[in-house]
């Protein structure tokens, strides 16, 4: 499972592609970049400005952790598709879903 997210000091980074502007929002497992990098595809229906679909993504990514919202930020790629997400929490809590939203059992 190693590899879209790494364990930090207070939970785990989770790298992200993310799709703004879309039909809906939506957590869709992993993909690999070119470059051999797993991040996990995710869509809002926000758009790229004033930071709505980094606060899009936040919520999306609580919601589907079930976990509160304060704990999830984005950290690096404010303004990129690709995006660095720190998950406040017990990494070893954190792990089941993340594997969940990867679409693979934990």
């Amino acid at each position: 499972m190693a590899g879209f997210f790494r364990e930090c000091r207070d939970g785990v980074e989770v790298f992200v592609r993310l799709t703004p502007r879309a039909a809906k929002d939506a957590v869709e497992g992993l993909e690999t970049t070119a470059d051999g990098r797993s991040h996990l595809a995710a869509r809002v229906r926000a758009v790229p400005e004033k930071g709505e679909a980094n606060a899009a993504l936040e919520r999306l990514l609580a919601a589907s952790l079930g976990i509160p919202k304060k704990s999830v930020s984005v950290v690096a790629g404010g303004t990129s598709r690709l995006k660095t997400v720190r998950i406040v929490g017990h990494p070893g809590d954190l792990a089941p879903g993340l594997a969940l939203l990867a679409g693979r059992k934990a």
